[in-house]
């Protein structure tokens, strides 16, 4: 880690609350400022101090999200926002970025996350062609210029499994277990959480077993609704200091910036892109091995995404997502990777062992992967 590399002074989250749940009349915005304005007090910073903030959003469809969120979250009108869409992987590439704002001497004290108020999304038409043509409504954009580049990511997934042998029952047990984890530890998770809306847990969360669980009716090849994370709406952010603001203003940041990467991969088979930027960090970090992390978060949209990087990455059971992952919160696009992060620093600061490691990773459409690791002091 170079010595100019941010610390990392606080953070926290909001729930997930699925779509058209308690958060449906709240903006995007609505849902970010009380965890932005939250943040900034764990850490001990003034919004007067903020120099940028970096929010990811996938579904804001135009405008600046976080130009919008700095006014309202009461930050300085002098603050520099930048909103950063990479769908699933904004919410980590938005604090990559405000790593490398403080890298470059642009700033010295960066919020940084991502926020989804998916249940406020615009309805996305395309401008018709000619005059009396109708617009056409659409649910996504397209991510890769040619269809064959560009399947349905549910398809694409169900075919991964197929392909590598992941069972319906492997896949169900699996969402089983990440709900089960989030259910036991409710309780603990609540103190990263800021309540928005009267809501201080993730509210999707259910116990389930193997015989309910096959009785679901699979919506595309072996994938249940189980083992495919829901939608949602949700917000997560950390607050990112140099170390000569560390000391200027007296803070005790018990985090640090390691490594972080965000690539790209075959954007057929989009869930694979976690796998590679996973290893891109470790190699960027001079760690040759997963079993030098402690904990490692994966926000995983499907089961067979957390399955196969798992596998592949050689990860112990109790390692990966040991609270539950993106199955049992569901899936706010733009802050998704950004709550995994917050995960995995809310499990460090639990373990609160010096030099423990953290990783976390997420894939995103179009064959987008972002990760980072992060160190206890």
């Amino acid at each position: 880690m170079s010595t100019c590399s941010p610390l990392i002074a606080a953070w926290a989250r909001s729930a997930v609350v699925p779509r058209n749940g308690a958060f449906k009349g709240l903006q995007a915005h609505d849902i970010a400022a009380p965890v932005v304005q939250a943040v900034l007090d764990r850490a001990g910073i003034n919004a007067s101090d903020v120099n940028a903030v970096v929010v990811g959003n996938a579904l804001g469809a135009g405008g600046n999200p976080a130009r919008m969120l700095a006014l309202h979250a009461g930050l300085p009108e002098a603050c520099a926002a930048f909103t950063v869409d990479t769908q699933c992987c904004a919410g980590l590439d938005a604090v990559s970025m405000g790593v490398a704002l403080i890298a470059a001497g642009q700033a010295e004290v960066v919020v940084a996350g991502g926020v989804e108020a998916w249940s406020r999304s615009p309805i996305r038409m395309h401008r018709p062609l000619h005059p009396n043509d109708n617009a056409i409504a659409y649910e996504r954009p397209a991510f890769a210029p040619t269809p064959d580049k560009d399947p349905d990511m549910l398809l694409s997934a169900a075919q991964y499994a197929a392909q590598h042998g992941y069972t319906r029952e492997q896949q169900d047990a699996y969402a089983i277990q990440s709900h089960a984890r989030a259910l036991t530890h409710k309780a603990l998770l609540t103190q990263e959480i800021v309540p928005i809306a009267g809501v201080s847990h993730d509210t999707y969360p259910r116990m389930l077993d193997l015989q309910r669980a096959a009785r679901l009716p699979a919506v595309v090849g072996d994938l249940s609704a189980l083992t495919i994370a829901t939608q949602a709406d949700g917000a997560a952010f950390v607050v990112l200091v140099s170390p000569n603001a560390a000391m200027r203003l007296k803070l005790n940041a018990k985090a640090a910036w390691v490594s972080n990467a965000s690539v790209g991969s075959r954007p057929e088979v989009p869930l694979l892109a976690a796998e590679l930027a996973a290893r891109e960090a470790l190699a960027r970090a001079d760690i040759a091995s997963t079993q030098r992390m402690q904990f490692v978060e994966l926000h995983d949209a499907f089961a067979v995404q957390g399955l196969s990087f798992s596998q592949n990455l050689h990860l112990s059971d109790e390692c990966l997502n040991p609270y539950g992952g993106g199955l049992a919160r569901g899936h706010p696009i733009g802050a998704s990777a950004a709550i995994a992060l917050v995960r995995v620093l809310a499990n460090l600061e639990q373990h609160n062992t010096a030099d423990a490691y953290g990783l976390t990773a997420t894939a995103g459409a179009g064959g987008l992967g972002t990760a980072a690791v992060v160190r206890w002091r």
